[in-house]
């Protein structure tokens, strides 16, 4: 059992080199841009907030596997989720992405992770058609709402959550609200981050075609900005 306890932006940011070129060119764009991410302060008062009125379903959006385990960034996505459960801010959890950028359906591999950290499996649901950010945020909360759910939240690392805002309140629903994680949080947590010995093979597809073999630039670029989405999904 492997501690995990050193998380923080510049730990993110040493690991770039581990995520997808999608995510690090984001990373770098919030990196230069004032107000591009929520602070540790004003992360904490939203979840002061949270912590009054229990989501009935929070969002978390997925994270490629890489090289057959997840990476860092999926593991305090994860234990984010785990930690919103465990204090009852969050009634349920779903899982949200497709196999993007490699073979794993991410949603599902998330789920398989969180369970192995103990929330119990019928209080965690997946979306396995989102391919973008804005989708992830977009497609669960249809299908969420579609299932009886009805106060829903979306948890991310600063950045992501950050950059959905305006999309979540624009395109989705004014009533989404945002639980960015904390690191101070996730550092201070006990027991230790550790990596669960999981079977990953109930979330393997083949064939497998990556997004970028998929589709152009260009429309890659269209799906980040949510003009990909298809409005008939879980509706």
């Amino acid at each position: 059992m492997s501690a995990f306890t050193n998380i923080s932006f510049n730990n993110m940011k040493q690991n770039q080199a581990m995520v997808p070129f999608r995510y690090t060119l984001l990373l770098f764009i919030l990196g230069l841009l004032p107000g591009c991410s929520y602070t540790s302060k004003s992360a904490t008062k939203m979840l002061l907030r949270s912590s009054q009125k229990p989501y009935d379903l929070v969002v978390v959006p997925g994270v490629p596997i890489e090289n057959g385990k997840w990476s860092q960034i999926m593991k305090i996505r994860v234990f984010w989720a785990k930690y919103l459960y465990d204090r009852g801010i969050a009634k349920n959890i779903m899982f949200s992405g497709s196999a993007v950028y490699s073979p794993w359906i991410e949603a599902e591999a998330m789920a398989l992770y969180a369970k192995a950290l103990g929330i119990p499996a019928e209080n965690i649901y997946t979306e396995t058609k989102a391919e973008h950010s804005t989708e992830n945020i977009y497609y669960s909360y249809h299908k969420a709402r579609k299932m009886g759910f009805r106060s829903i939240a979306l948890a991310s690392d600063p950045f992501q959550t950050k950059l959905l805002k305006r999309f979540s309140r624009k395109k989705v629903s004014p009533d989404v609200e945002l639980l960015p994680m904390i690191f101070d949080t996730l550092r201070n947590l006990q027991p230790p981050m550790y990596d669960p010995d999981i079977d990953l093979s109930t979330a393997y597809v083949a064939p497998f075609v990556s997004l970028p073999e998929r589709e152009s630039f260009r429309k890659r670029w269209r799906g980040t900005r949510g003009k990909n989405i298809d409005e008939r999904l879980y509706r």
